[in-house]
């Protein structure tokens, strides 16, 4: 099987999921904690144009980060580069885990009926 990137963070219960999930069929891991290494404004948008998702779908809405900075009312005032500059300078703003063949497929989150479809 080929080798994932999978941008995660070791305490998520999606994340740890996700990795169990991608293990149990035979994937190679190259695991990126997202708090410590999250990808860079220009690795998001590629990863953004190869998922088809919108940006917004990349962000962590649940999460504490988000908000504390209230980017529920201050994204969609924002320009694209705005975003992805967020995004990147704080791994923990980024909905995970984010799974990545380095080439052309991308899924963000966990859904077991997706990753059998893209992954299995």
């Amino acid at each position: 099987m080929s080798q994932l990137i999978v941008y995660h963070y070791p305490r998520c219960g999606t994340c740890r999921k996700a990795i169990q999930w991608l293990k149990a069929k035979g994937h190679e891991l190259d695991l990126r904690p997202i708090h410590e290494t999250p990808p860079s404004a220009e690795e998001l948008k590629q990863l953004v144009e190869l998922s088809g998702l919108e940006l917004k779908k990349f962000f962590n809405t649940s999460g504490e980060v988000y908000r504390e900075l209230g980017l529920k009312d201050k994204l969609a005032g924002m320009m694209e580069a705005e975003q992805l500059a967020i995004l990147a300078a704080n791994g923990m703003l980024i909905k995970r885990p984010i799974v990545w063949d380095d080439q052309a497929l991308v899924t963000v989150g966990f859904k077991e009926e997706e990753y059998e479809r893209v992954w299995g």
